[in-house]
């Protein structure tokens, strides 16, 4: 028998909106684990008491920042008609369903102006200390790895420009040893004043934070790498990201360090190839700790001799 559809579009309903929304939701789990409303003890401080016009909801502005990560909205933007539409995203947020949702200009304005580092650095510490305390975490063996984020820039609006060279971490500490043998064999210590020299990068006009990342021999294209640190339940330790033309190792030192302080109790560092270098494996066996890391072949200019072929003259050291 055949049916036809009412197309009943202008109809006044009364809608509790907690029932639209399923029990096994990921937004429901989250409502149900966190408790958000700590989060105005980190951003008190940053709106007046007693002078000017009531603000946007802080925990409303960083739960659209939340929604747009965890469903991977490609902007703000297009994370507030999502919401507008989607009615689990309003439920999170506390919105009926006639409520106008925030400008994503407002959100902008407050994670670019208001919401400074350290203020998303306290939420995220928080939270890693509430999954801590419930027994999710298990820190004792670590996870580095870094990841490369495209950016939103074109490769080939672009410029040349000399930026100073950075000093490496390791490089003062390195030349007080040689020194100090140097000096146990009679020599002359080495007056290390040279500063690092300027090197030539290719910046983006559109994105100058990022930096050229190279994928093989002919693809490269403007990125952001984001070097994580996870425990063995797979949560995030530690976050730092810098620019696509920094090389593993370079970041290895301030994050190991961010979270030595963090979890003292970590015993073993796992991580890839990329920060197999003397200086890591060195920092991290004078810790106390363990690396993890697989073998890697050695690797010789083109024309030199291989490390195989030296042989170590006992007689003459």
């Amino acid at each position: 028998m055949l049916k036809r559809e009412k197309l009943e579009r202008d109809i006044v309903e009364l809608v509790k909106t907690d029932l639209l929304v399923p029990s096994d939701h990921l937004l429901r789990k989250i409502d149900g684990a966190v408790d958000f409303t700590r989060i105005y003890d980190f951003v008190e401080d940053l709106y007046c008491a007693d002078n000017g016009r009531p603000s946007a909801d802080p925990v409303v502005l960083i739960k659209m920042a939340l929604i747009q990560h965890l469903y991977g909205i490609r902007s703000l933007r297009q994370t507030v008609k999502d919401i507008e539409m989607n009615i689990a995203y309003r439920w999170f947020l506390g919105y009926t369903l006639n409520e106008t949702i925030p400008h994503f200009a407002t959100v902008s304005y407050n994670f670019r102006h208001r919401f400074k580092e350290s203020v998303i650095e306290d939420i995220f510490t928080w939270i890693l200390y509430e999954v801590e305390r419930a027994g999710y975490l298990k820190p004792e063996v670590v996870f580095v790895d870094a990841t490369h984020i495209k950016a939103n820039a074109n490769l080939k609006k672009r410029i040349k420009k000399a930026i100073p060279g950075a000093a490496r971490t390791y490089e003062d500490q390195l030349m007080e040893e040689v020194n100090a043998d140097r000096k146990e064999h009679g020599k002359k210590p080495f007056d290390d004043t040279k500063p690092p020299e300027d090197r030539n990068v290719i910046a983006s006009t559109t994105d100058p934070d990022c930096g050229v990342f190279y994928k093989g021999e002919h693809k490269k294209c403007f990125a952001y790498g984001a070097h994580t640190v996870c425990d063995q339940n797979n949560f995030v330790l530690d976050v730092v990201v810098t620019a696509g033309n920094h090389h593993d190792s370079q970041v290895f030192d301030a994050l190991y360090k961010n979270v030595i302080k963090r979890y003292p109790q970590i015993r073993i560092i796992t991580a890839d190839a990329g920060y197999k270098t003397p200086w890591i494996c060195k920092t991290i066996f004078d810790d106390g700790r363990i690396p993890s890391l697989p073998y890697k072949r050695p690797m010789t200019k083109p024309n030199y001799h291989k490390s195989y072929e030296y042989v170590y003259d006992e007689y003459n050291d």
